[in-house]
């Protein structure tokens, strides 16, 4: 992980098209925006997880496909 300090006001560039700027800090938060391309999908981490453990649940759930094969086989 690189760890970068940053004041107010300034910014970092990840991989030529994404800019993350400070927008300000009070007292344990920070403030940040995000300048990124429309493609690119930005979530908090907390939201990335619960969005990742319901694909995983989604896709581990074989009864619904097996009713399905069995419905196409009649």
């Amino acid at each position: 992980m690189l760890a970068l300090s940053r004041r107010r006001g300034e910014a970092v560039v990840i991989n030529n098209d994404i800019e993350v700027t400070i927008l300000g800090v009070r007292g344990d938060q920070v403030k940040i925006g995000i300048n990124a391309p429309k493609k690119i999908s930005i979530y908090r981490k907390e939201v990335y997880d619960q969005i990742q453990e319901a694909n995983q649940a989604a896709s581990g759930d074989k009864s619904d496909v097996e009713q399905l094969a069995s419905l196409l086989k009649k």
